[in-house]
Order: C-alpha cells, then sequence, then structure tokens
C-alpha cells in the first residue's frame, strides 16, 4: 500500500481524476484529489487555461501543497498534463517520494532528487504537449542523476487519452496506462520503506 497525491489536468477536477483515484483505492492505496481550482472544471482546454489564469499558479501549488500536509514523505506525487507541472513545483520539497507518475506530460527532475527514485511517464506519441525534446531532456537527467524512469508513449493516441468524457479517448490505450500505472504502484509498494527501489 502506498499513498498518491494525484493532481488534476487544466480542465479541473474530474471523472477522469476520480475513476483513477477508485482504481488505487480497490487496489489497496490511499489517494487524495486535491481540487485546485475550487470546485471549478472546464470543457475545453481554452476553457482551462482561462481558468489557470483566474486562479493564479500560485494558488494551484498552494491548494496542491496544503493537501500534502499531514501525508508521509514517502507519498507517490501523480500529476495529469497540467498536474505533472504541479508535480515539478512540489518534488524538491517532496525527495522522499517513494515514486512518481507522470500522466500525458513530463515533469522536471529536480537536482536533490533521490537517486533510485522511480518514475512513470505515459504520453501520446505524437503530442504538442510532449515534444521528442522535453522526453530526451527528461531521459538524459534521470541517467544524469540515476533515476529508474520509464517512458510508455501510445502512437496515435489523443493528448487527454485516458477521459472516456473527451472525444480524443482511446480504450485500449487508456487501459494499458492504467495496467501500467497499476503494476508500478504495486511495486512501490513491495518495496522496503527507507530503501531506494
Amino acid at each position: 500500500m502506498v499513498h498518491i497525491a494525484l493532481f488534476h489536468s487544466v480542465l479541473g477536477l474530474r471523472p477522469v481524476e476520480r475513476l483513477a483515484a477508485e482504481r488505487w483505492v480497490r487496489a489497496g492505496h490511499r489517494v487524495v484529489t486535491p481540487d485546485l481550482f475550487g470546485g471549478e472544471t472546464a470543457a475545453t482546454l481554452d476553457q482551462g487555461f482561462r481558468l489557470l489564469d483566474r486562479t493564479g499558479w500560485a494558488t494551484v501549488i498552494d491548494r496542491a501543497r496544503r493537501a500534502l500536509r499531514g501525508l508521509p514523505d514517502e507519498t507517490v506525487l501523480a500529476g495529469v498534463s497540467m498536474g505533472t507541472g504541479v508535480v515539478t513545483d512540489l518534488w524538491p520539497e517532496r525527495t522522499a517520494a517513494a515514486g512518481v507518475l507522470l500522466l500525458h506530460a513530463p515533469a522536471e527532475l529536480p537536482a536533490s532528487v533521490r537517486p533510485g527514485t522511480r518514475v512513470q511517464l505515459h504520453a501520446a506519441e505524437p503530442d504538442a504537449f510532449v515534444p521528442p525534446d522535453s522526453v530526451a531532456a527528461l531521459r538524459r537527467a534521470a541517467r544524469e542523476r540515476e533515476v529508474a524512469l520509464e517512458v510508455f508513449r501510445y502512437p496515435g493516441a489523443g493528448h487527454f487519452y485516458t477521459d472516456a468524457q473527451l472525444d480524443e479517448h482511446d480504450p485500449a490505450a487508456a487501459e494499458l496506462t492504467w495496467r501500467r500505472a497499476r503494476d508500478f504502484l504495486a511495486g512501490l509498494g513491495a518495496a522496503p520503506r527507507g530503501t531506494a527501489p
């Protein structure tokens, strides 16, 4: 069992995040899904970015940080698209995280990342939000800092392919992502506490 903090996309906290949390809870994990937009959601990316502008990034990060208070240092950080940016900002403060799960976008590795940290990235290919150079940079940083990185690309899928409410949903790619994420989290839960997984 692991604790997981799942940060939502620019569309707000929606069924895709809640369903992911339900899957992980059924697998025996404990999950929090902070609402970083104060209850508001968006139907399109344009609406989502306007919502983000109204909310402000500082407020988003403050809400995410408050959601982590009281959670174990080892809590897994997970993000959906914009949520991976939240992970990027909070990770330097949470370097004891048992692992990091990145859905639909990469994150930046902090200079202080713990060697051996397990990281998994799932993204469509091609995806304008996940250009090849960003993935290459993540791979280089992982090698340099001895991070155990796995990258899974899903050819032909849309950016938010895991979201069943959107036209770009790809059921096969989504199911494969959730299965791989489940195995990733199970492996973290099996790792002895206090050791690099």
